[in-house]
């Protein structure tokens, strides 16, 4: 039976399997360890076939949310009665639960105020002015190529990697819609910048976001990255370019006025950066207490809005408490099933036994670039979850390493990441896995490229 269980462990210790935490740098909490008996390998068995529905969003249309937040109740209740056969057990299950909730409360938070400001300058057309003034231009298919794919770099740092490719790729779909090869080639190229743009910034990623919030390294140190995402990003797109059609599409005319205070928000989402930064480099705080303060900032400009607005203008009302319904809850509940689903395999003692195997047996380079080719497969957040639950002995470059790898390893593949999972679905056919798979090569050739650089830049 033990036998079995060391398989397994093999097996989801890399295939997503969720930290417990964010790896808290207390060190590693207690476990049961019972990863040989029954229920546990009915817990490890259950999240894997959960997480398949999970990677078969896309074609079974069942959100991601639902089978890992079903998963993480019945994990739970079969740790609890692990918990029974072990002395101790019941003070090792509260403090583990305890330490989950703290850590997805803070993520929770952190995100659903990146969110609000989000949709807050969708609504008031913030990033439809951009590509309107984009289409309007008349730029050839291959400046589009290039345009675009610089701009999803430069914006995912700053927005998340969704809505930048969700952004540019409305702009590639406005001015080429009938030209197919042009679409799949610029919507490969927005995935690769996009996630390597984020993987330099601890807001431009959620996984950076985790590695920043435990510790890993400081807010300033991630920038020692943005060498190698350049490579990750150019050198496939540099081998792509040569395909894109040398037409130029005919020009369309659009124009999308930016609605009041648009400018203002903006600025006010940059101050609420500034504000989660300096709470933690400056007053040792959690990021989530200086998002929340920034999002402040924006209720009380909702308000100033409100009160500014002539009662016989005909205005759109910006109701701040509409943009909190209208935040991204399906990935919101999707972390609380992945933090809770292997909370459950952790406290039961797997990803101790996954952290023997890959960094110990394999050493952390080999590890860390295997997790980075995992997550296009699995997605990345769980990956590094698990990474961080492990907390293996690192230094600074071995966990920028694994930042870089889990953050561009999704491009490889069109399922690999939420913004390939996106466009797939914006680009009704024109995009799809086998078009992305086509070109993996290409982007292999730059995740190769950018672990490289790393090495030169930073080892």
């Amino acid at each position: 039976m033990k036998a079995v269980s060391y398989l397994l462990v093999s097996v989801i210790g890399l295939l997503g399997a969720a930290s417990p935490a964010w790896a808290s740098s207390s060190g590693t909490a207690a476990t049961l360890d019972m990863i040989g008996s029954p229920l546990g390998i009915a817990a490890i068995v259950l999240f894997t076939i959960a997480y398949c529905f999970v990677i078969a969003e896309e074609f079974i249309h069942l959100r991601k949310s639902k089978p890992v937040m079903l998963a993480a109740g019945v994990v739970w209740v079969l740790v609890a009665l692990i918990g029974k056969q072990v002395d101790g057990g019941e003070a090792i299950i509260d403090a583990a639960v305890t330490h989950n909730l703290m850590e997805y409360a803070a993520l929770f938070l952190f995100l659903l105020t990146a969110m609000i400001y989000i949709n807050a300058m969708t609504e008031r057309n913030v990033f439809e002015s951009l590509r309107c003034f984009l289409v309007s231009k008349g730029y050839s298919y291959r400046a589009l190529f290039w345009i675009t794919g610089i701009l999803a770099f430069f914006i995912s740092p700053v927005a998340d990697n969704l809505t930048t490719a969700l952004l540019m790729g409305a702009v590639v779909l406005a001015v080429g819609s009938d030209n197919l090869k042009f679409v799949s080639l610029a919507f490969i190229n927005i995935v690769v910048a996009a996630n390597a743009g984020g993987a330099f910034s601890p807001f431009g990623d959620i996984t950076t976001l985790m590695v920043w919030q435990a510790n890993k390294a400081s807010f300033f140190e991630f920038f020692a990255l943005f060498i190698p995402s350049v490579v990750n990003y150019i050198v496939p797109a540099v081998i792509m370019s040569f395909a894109v059609p040398k037409e130029t599409p005919a020009v369309v005319e659009e124009a999308v006025p930016m609605k009041r205070g648009a400018i203002r928000i903006c600025i006010l989402f940059m101050l609420t950066i500034v504000t989660a930064v300096s709470f933690k480099q400056f007053l040792h705080l959690p990021p989530f207490l200086g998002m929340m303060t920034g999002l402040s900032y924006l209720f009380l400009f909702a308000y100033y809005i409100k009160v500014t607005t002539p009662s016989d203008t005909e205005m759109d009302e910006f109701n701040i408490f509409s943009k909190v319904a209208k935040a991204e809850w399906d990935t919101l509940l999707f972390f609380f099933g992945v933090i809770f689903c292997v909370g459950g395999l952790g406290t039961i003692g797997y990803l101790a036994e996954a952290s023997n195997i890959m960094y110990d047996g394999w050493g952390p380079t080999v590890a860390n670039i295997v997790a980075g080719l995992l997550s296009a497969v699995v997605d990345n957040i769980p990956v590094m979850f698990a990474i961080l639950s492990m907390s293996p002995e690192m230094d600074l470059y071995q966990w920028l390493l694994v930042t870089l790898t889990a953050g561009v390893g999704g491009s490889l593949l069109s399922v690999g990441s939420a913004a390939g999972v996106a466009l797939m679905g914006q680009s009704q056919g024109k995009y799809t896995f086998f078009s992305h798979l086509k070109w993996s090569w290409a982007v292999g050739l730059g995740y190769a490229a950018s672990i490289y650089a790393h090495y030169l830049v930073n080892g």
